[in-house]
């Protein structure tokens, strides 16, 4: 027999300040109001809100003493949990705990280009190629110039990333979790190489990205395990540098733009390129900046042909060139 756990979720706002802030920064930007101008939006809200006040029923303290829930009081101002009965239920107060309506940016981008990837070579600890010290120098002067308040820097503890981060000349803390997935038997292999020695597991890849964990190694959805911490830190952070790896920076990516796991897999995010996101009201607002260094591309497609019995030539059709 499956039991049932209810867990209530309540927000309670009677700050003046606070709602009007509200409606101006969200509501405003709500599908509802796309045709009506600010003065009859906010109006509108404002008779929403009379009749909540008239219909609505509040938990109580007393009354529903024995239901598990969080009150969420003037947006963070106070909060009340009761009767917390499992780890989901721990996991959304601990989140909903930390998030912030605080006007920030998250910007993400990758290391620079590694000795690794101009050969191809996939994972690895390699440092950086002449080139990606060109770029983490441009990163640095991009950061400079954004003139972004009270920045956190975060790497993984890859070469690559440290010393990419090492060019900004400022403080940064470094992630294990931020770590590259692990390609365990295929680490620092080509493509070429992975469909010559073992053919099978390529193409069980390509079948499902997302889910296929290498021999030894990590799948895309233990990856997405690996940085949930990351990713709780990151939504009571204000202004923060993530400087990761591809696969590191697709989930990233995903989680703040709600992408599914077949898109998280697929999802381009090209070396020596900052993606500034600032989370807004109904979603994420996305600002792509190529930093203009030149850089390997390390992006595979999915073959349309993933079949077991494929002709290496096929399995490798859209592998990316390298030296």
């Amino acid at each position: 027999m499956c039991v049932l756990q209810v867990f209530f979720i309540e927000s309670v706002c009677e700050d003046p300040e606070i709602i009007a802030q509200n409606i101006v920064q969200v509501k405003l930007n709500s599908p509802d109001y796309v045709d009506c101008n600010t003065e009859e939006a906010v109006q509108d809200f404002m008779k929403r809100i009379r009749c909540y006040e008239n219909s609505y029923e509040p938990l109580d303290e007393v009354m529903d003493r024995d239901l598990s829930y969080i009150k969420v009081m003037d947006v963070g101002m106070r909060y009340l949990v009761n009767r917390v009965m499992d780890h989901i239920q721990s996991r959304i107060v601990y989140y909903l705990m930390n998030i912030h309506i605080t006007p920030r940016s998250i910007y993400l981008c990758r290391h620079g280009e590694s000795k690794l990837n101009i050969r191809g070579r996939i994972g690895g600890d390699s440092g950086l190629s002449p080139r990606g010290k060109q770029f983490a120098v441009c990163l640095g002067k991009f950061i400079q110039e954004q003139n972004i308040k009270d920045l956190k820097v975060w790497t993984s503890q890859m070469k690559r990333t440290i010393q990419t981060a090492e060019a900004l000349d400022v403080p940064y803390e470094q992630w294990k979790a931020l770590n590259e997935i692990d390609a365990g038997v295929c680490e620092e292999m080509m493509y070429e190489e992975i469909q010559e020695h073992y053919p099978l597991e390529f193409a069980l890849r390509d079948q499902d990205k997302f889910r296929y964990r290498y021999p030894k190694g990590e799948s895309y959805e233990d990856l997405v395990q690996r940085l949930e911490p990351v990713i709780m830190e990151l939504e009571r952070q204000e202004n923060v540098l993530v400087i990761c790896h591809q696969a590191v920076m697709r989930c990233l990516l995903a989680y703040f733009l709600d992408k599914s796991s077949d898109e998280l897999a697929y999802l381009k995010c090209p070396l020596h390129t900052v993606l500034k996101l600032t989370p807004v009201a109904y979603g994420c607002k996305i600002e792509s900046v190529s930093l203009k260094v030149e850089a390997v591309n390390t992006h595979r497609d999915k073959p349309e042909n993933v079949d077991f019995c494929r002709l290496a030539k096929e399995a490798l059709l859209t592998v990316p060139t390298h030296q």
